[in-house]
């Protein structure tokens, strides 16, 4: 494991994202680090011969006689490196462990144990004394990325976060259909594979982009001892994703004080180091003709985004309504029994319609009850969607005495519960008519159910289930069939119950709003505007009819007079 690097000076060790179209591949990033306090800024001791005869017995070196600071500092002291993307660099660890061919037991390991016997053998030893790094392929568990299951300090990783932590989430390569025929791929437009393997399913399980990591390490433990892993410091974490998102903690230096490190060691020596970018800038010629051919690739998907969704904005005609429902049922509460389901239908006035191939009807799932603020409520978050016409005809002789305002959609509800014996009972009724605005709406139904003139219906309800139940849902408002300006329900014994909470998302396409917008005058509501159109039909209907009664009037007396 890695000991968290803690930052002096006020160092911001935050992340930093970079996103760039230019292969990963040609990624460096040049690493200096510097012991700045410890044993190489102490006076040391020094011999005696080397003193002279004047200082025998003197310990330390005197003030008069210091050697240069370059003379005391050692190589591990101060050391660069500029490493490429996933360059490995071996630590002593990794060295002392790979070195025995008989604790490499993976491939990747084995690829380490010949690369490293290689390098000795050619006599050039590690490149550097302290950097190392972890690359993509490496079992390195970081425990800045762990997520505290608990509040307590004293939380240590558990051996599944540890290997959790290693598993990266590889680029998958282009799947083909899920029906196992090499020929066709799937498009990449559709997210959804009817027929998912097992092995597509443990894939998806854990949804997250496919990320390669990089850890550029330091080992700061003392020259005299042996290096632990406790002694193991992250100086960087670079993390790259299929989207060119690359991200870097801490982020580069640039212009900012070095980045500071103190070991957790009984020396408490301090290090310093510092990030550059040292990736070599793209020639302009070569600039050109990536933006260039970018610019051709977009042009090319807009182009065939454009076939595929077409540039002509569906119109409807002059003197219709479209109204769009895109609605959720979202919760019931305050029911007397659990396990409770909606069954609703939509009833359309005269002159609406909609698509014969329309769903105006559904159920929801069954939903259990829990207790919020000391209410049972039932969570469906059922979706549906509704699209209906509006086209109001000619007025004939006997629609003259009805309003020439539209009368407006309603949704029925019925809710309904269930228990572990099968028992159905009804649970309530109500209705809500679609509101006649545009835009969200959020509306609680209140509902209520039949009790019955007798006491043996509660009973009946509560030991084998069943409940008086409506004959015509559509009685809880005013049936389509009633004939008359009253509805009495008098004697009719109902009982309050609870209550459906609806969303709906309203949207009106209708040419009236275009003639409102390029009017400079007021041009009256949507349903003044339907009303105005049918008026102005029917008026130009009676016009006709007068004129044709006329010229039979006229023809009667011509008739008339020829006869006399």
């Amino acid at each position: 494991m890695a000991e968290d690097s803690g930052g002096g000076g006020g160092s911001d060790l935050g992340t930093a994202y970079y996103r760039s179209r230019d292969p990963i591949k040609n990624f460096k990033i040049k690493v200096h680090l510097k012991r700045v306090t410890g044993t190489s800024l102490v006076p040391t001791a020094y011999s005696n011969e080397e003193a002279g005869p004047s200082h025998e017995g003197m310990e330390m070196r005197p003030l008069g006689s210091r050697r240069s600071m370059k003379s005391q500092v050692r190589p591990e002291d101060d050391e660069t490196y500029t490493l490429k993307w996933q360059e490995k660099l071996f630590s002593q660890l990794e060295v002392e462990l790979y070195r025995d061919r008989d604790n490499c037991k993976r491939p990747i390991e084995e690829r380490y144990h010949r690369e490293i016997t290689a390098m000795y053998n050619d006599g050039d030893g590690r490149p550097t004394t302290r950097i190392f790094s972890y690359v993509d392929h490496d079992t390195f568990a970081s425990l800045e990325e762990q997520n505290a299951v608990t509040t307590s300090s004293k939380e240590t990783p558990s051996f599944l976060t540890q290997k959790m932590q290693n598993v990266r989430r590889r680029k998958q390569t282009e799947r083909r259909n899920g029906y196992g025929d090499g020929s066709s791929f799937q498009p990449k437009i559709n997210p959804v594979m009817e027929a998912p393997s097992e092995e597509h399913k443990r894939s998806a399980h854990v949804i997250d982009t496919p990320v390669q990591t990089m850890y550029i390490m330091a080992d700061l433990s003392a020259v005299e001892d042996e290096p632990t892993i406790l002694d193991e410091y992250i100086l960087c974490t670079i993390k790259y994703d299929t989207h060119g998102v690359l991200s870097v903690t801490p982020d580069f230096n640039r212009y900012r004080p070095p980045y500071t490190i103190v070991t957790e060691s009984t020396q408490r020596d301090t290090f310093e180091y510092t990030l550059e970018l040292a990736s070599l800038p793209m020639a302009r010629r070569d600039q050109d003709r990536e933006t260039k051919m970018f610019r051709e690739l977009y042009q090319r998907h807009m182009d065939y985004v454009g076939a595929m969704v077409g540039h002509d904005f569906e119109q409807v005609a002059s003197g219709i309504l479209r109204l769009l429902v895109y609605g959720e049922i979202v919760s019931a509460k305050n029911y007397e029994y659990d396990n409770l389901y909606v069954h609703f239908f939509v009833e359309l006035p005269k002159h609406w319609s909609t698509d014969t191939a329309q769903q105006l009807s559904g159920v929801t799932q069954t939903c259990s009850t829990k207790e919020i603020d000391r209410e049972n409520v039932a969570y469906f978050c059922y979706p549906f969607d509704l699209e209906l016409f509006y086209k109001q005809e000619e007025l004939g002789e006997e629609e003259h005495r009805e309003p020439l305002l539209p009368q407006w959609p309603q949704i029925f509800l019925e809710v309904l519960s269930i228990d572990s014996w099968q028992r159905y009972r009804t649970e309530g009724y109500g209705y809500l008519t679609i509101p006649s605005t545009p835009g969200i709406h959020t509306v609680e139904v209140q509902t209520w159910r039949p009790s019955g003139q007798h006491y043996f219906n509660n009973l009946r309800r509560f030991f084998i289930g069943g409940s008086p139940e409506l004959e015509d849902p559509t009685y809880v408002a005013v049936p389509p069939t009633h004939e008359g300006s009253v509805i009495s329900r008098f004697g009719f014994r109902t009982e309050a119950t609870g209550s459906v909470t609806l969303k709906l998302n309203l949207l009106q396409q209708s040419q009236i709003f275009m003639d409102k917008v390029d009017s400079k005058r007021k041009v009256g509501t949507l349903l003044d505007r339907l009303g105005g159109l049918t008026m102005q039909a029917s008026v130009q209907n009676v016009l006709e009819l007068f004129q044709r009664a006329r010229k039979r009037m006229q023809a009667a007396k011509e008739t008339l007079s020829t006869i006399q």
